[in-house]
């Protein structure tokens, strides 16, 4: 995985001012867009968009300096349709518009160019196990709320909160197949993983796709699988937290799996991640 992110980190260099198909990126390197971007996110500390965004206002700003008589043309050449937009993104990245940047020299805050580099210290024990499972439904209550690396998400807090006292029985007594218990799901994430983006949060259980699902419910169906299960044990959200990013740092780098686009479900002492073969 390493040697296909620098190999990402290549090709987007050579694209500053054109088209990147991160798709097709993805399948030339013999992988998939969504673990792609997952990996990149989870390594690099921010989106590949925002990556890609910074690289080209960095490589744009010489162009202003050197005074490029026309700013729409620097625009046009870094993908922007009008100098309005242009001068939005730079704005977002050197904190000053290109006006500005011309009179002045500055200020610039350049990205440097990212290498990855895998380094081995073995430091979080990585317990998991796959699991093949045929299609099932996840159900319960549903809200859209904003993504959040660290720390407790207040957005999920009030919606739990929100629910009526008889909700956990109820829901208790539906689960009847794995993952058991109560769970809490990560669906329609943003592919860049980016702080602040929507996804579906469902605090629920897992169903079998035969059984009735009562009214008032919403359902999540999951087509049949496999998935990585880690044990997280110990104080929540950290520890949740804390293997989440060591999946993307020291166990998928090192086992021939790679995420698909599915649920990612937290079950009581695991955390549910969909997988499939590296090389299917």
């Amino acid at each position: 995985m390493i040697s296909e992110l620098n190999r990402l980190v290549d090709l987007v260099e050579a694209n500053l001012t054109g088209d990147l198909d991160v798709k097709d990126v993805a399948r030339r390197l013999g992988t998939t867009e969504y673990h792609l971007r997952r990996m990149f996110s989870s390594l690099a500390g921010m989106p590949l968009s925002e990556y890609v965004r910074r690289r080209r206002m960095t490589v744009a700003a010489a162009d202003v300096v050197r005074g490029e008589p026309d700013l729409l043309t620097v625009a046009i050449r870094y993908g922007y349709g009008s100098a309005e937009a242009f001068g939005r993104a730079f704005r977002a990245v050197h904190g000053a518009g290109p006006g500005e940047v011309r009179r002045a020299g500055g200020p610039l805050r350049s990205q440097p160019q990212l290498r990855f580099r895998l380094t081995v210290e073995g430091s979080e024990r990585m317990d998991a196990r796959i699991v093949d499972r045929p299609a099932f439904r996840l159900v319960g209550h549903a809200a859209r709320v904003p993504l959040i690396h660290h720390g407790v998400n207040e957005h999920i807090r009030q919606h739990l909160r929100s629910l009526p006292p008889t909700a956990r029985p109820r829901l208790l007594a539906l689960g009847d197949t794995d993952p058991a218990g109560l769970l809490g799901v990560s669906d329609d994430l943003d592919p860049d993983r980016a702080e602040g983006t929507e996804l579906t949060y469902l605090y629920g259980v897992a169903m079998s796709p035969g059984t009735p699902v009562p009214s008032g419910l919403d359902v999540i169906e999951v087509p049949a699988g496999r998935w990585v299960v880690f044990r997280a044990e110990g104080p929540q959200p950290e520890t949740l937290q804390r293997i989440w990013a060591a999946t993307a740092t020291e166990w998928f780098p090192s086992n021939p799996w790679r995420l698909r686009a599915a649920p990612e479900i937290v079950a009581t002492g695991e955390l549910w991640l969909p997988v499939e073969p590296a090389g299917y």
